[in-house]
């Protein structure tokens, strides 16, 4: 875990990753969304809710229990009772957090060297954002996932 934290050592670039998330348009991470409440949980709390290396957790989503592995360098998503899984892997030489699944991998998010982050679109285009509070903001508007409702 400690390494993935080095690779991520920004709240605002936790956020982007999970926004990115959301847009990854391969059928088998759609089951994610409510497994990546954990990246708004760290996100928020400033604490990593995952375990050590190797460690498995349980999480409960609005679509049952996921299992997640926390790797090296990232995670293992696995909807419990299934034996298909998701890979969430950092790639330190190119900066890049990618969703993999079997043969398939898709760039989710380039950090870049100017400190801006490069979020790959679900159709095809790609969006550059500071990873600060108004570069979220913007990245949740582009993706159709805006936060902002009403309280009652």
């Amino acid at each position: 875990m400690k390494d993935w934290n080095q690779g991520v050592s920004n709240k605002f670039v936790n956020e982007l990753i999970f926004l990115a998330f959301h847009i990854v348009p391969v059928y088998e991470i759609a089951y994610l969304a409510d497994v990546l409440v954990l990246n708004s949980i760290e996100f928020w709390s400033g604490s990593n809710p995952t375990a050590s290396i190797g460690e498995v957790k349980t999480v409960q989503g609005e679509n049952g229990e996921y299992l997640v592995k926390t790797n090296e360098n990232g995670y293992t998503i696995t909807k419990k009772g299934e034996d298909k899984s998701v890979d969430l892997v950092y790639n330190k030489e190119n900066n890049t957090w990618n969703a993999v699944s079997g043969e398939q991998s898709f760039e989710l998010v380039k950090m870049n060297e100017d400190g801006t982050a490069t979020l790959s679109l679900q159709n095809g285009t790609s969006m550059t954002v500071i990873p600060d509070a108004q570069g979220i903001a913007t990245a949740r508007i582009a993706i159709g996932n805006s936060l902002f409702f009403a309280a009652r």
